[in-house]
């Protein structure tokens, strides 16, 4: 699925009809939307003979590529299960989180330990569908100047330039390539019944294990500081066995690449900047 040039505005204006296509498919009867988001409509629903679900309507964008082949990787394991899939519209129905609390309302240090927990039982060795991290980092690459003169330039242009030499060197000397959450932070692990924790919202890639930690280092959810943020980065290198600088750098790097379209840009900065001052 590629960026279709459909605005999300527009886009909203079809879902009403996506919904009753997909019930009609599924056999589902509807019930209350979730709060909306800007990568889908999302909804509860009761399937005639199964358990409570939630249909998911993705908006298209290049993040969202693929959430339910990685869905189907993961076969539960520490995220939601896929119960359906249809390609065409681009509908997804997985299980249902009850009671559904996000992790951001846990305290740090717990949420944290769970973070760290899950991750490892989502790196599998996987190849097509799946983009690679290095296009993507080619992509940011493509963009980064763009988005930098587009954003007023928001920092000098020499942290710029760094950011972008970083991810050239990274993107080419990766090490084991499996399944990687780009979006893996608080408010896409939820409180179940089935696992204390499950993950949703994949937004997939395929590449070395050092890139994942940066969503996670970058949750000001868990704390806003430098020492926080060294804490994180620490904690998860050390005790998932990966490589402090290269998970500094893809930290640096996907979170200034990602930053220009976040209303919380400067906030990431502070991140950025205290992560180059702890360069070994």
């Amino acid at each position: 699925m590629a960026d279709t040039g459909l605005t999300y505005r527009n886009w909203l204006e079809q879902v009403p009809d996506l919904l009753a296509e997909s019930a009609e498919e599924w056999d589902l009867r509807l019930g209350e939307p979730y709060p909306p988001g800007a990568a889908g409509y999302a909804i509860r629903a009761e399937l005639h003979d199964g358990p409570p679900a939630v249909l998911k309507l993705i908006y298209p964008h290049r993040e969202a590529e693929h959430e339910a082949e990685a869905l189907a990787v993961w076969d539960g394991n520490g995220a939601v299960r896929l119960l359906r899939h249809n390609p065409e519209r681009q509908t997804i129905l997985m299980e249902r989180c009850e009671p559904g609390t996000l992790l951001a309302e846990t305290d740090p240090s717990s949420a944290l330990d769970v973070l760290i927990g899950l991750l490892p039982r989502l790196w599998k060795t996987v190849d097509e569908p799946f983009r690679a991290l290095a296009d993507d980092a080619a992509w940011w690459l493509d963009e980064l100047s763009g988005d930098w003169e587009a954003a007023g330039r928001p920092f000098e242009r020499r942290l710029l330039d760094e950011v972008a030499d970083t991810l050239r060197s990274l993107a080419g000397t990766q090490g084991e390539q499996v399944l990687l959450h780009q979006d893996l932070h608080t408010d896409n692990v939820l409180a179940a019944r089935r696992e204390p924790w499950l993950v949703i919202d994949p937004k997939p890639l395929v590449g070395e294990r050092e890139f994942n930690v940066a969503p996670i280092v970058r949750d000001y959810v868990l704390g806003h500081s430098r020492h926080d943020v060294l804490h994180r980065l620490d904690r998860l290198t050390s005790e998932l066995g990966l490589d402090r600088e290269r998970a500094r750098g893809w930290t640096i790097g996907q979170t200034v690449a990602w930053m220009f379209e976040s209303t919380h840009l400067y906030t990431h900065l502070e991140t950025v900047r205290w992560l180059v001052e702890a360069a070994a």
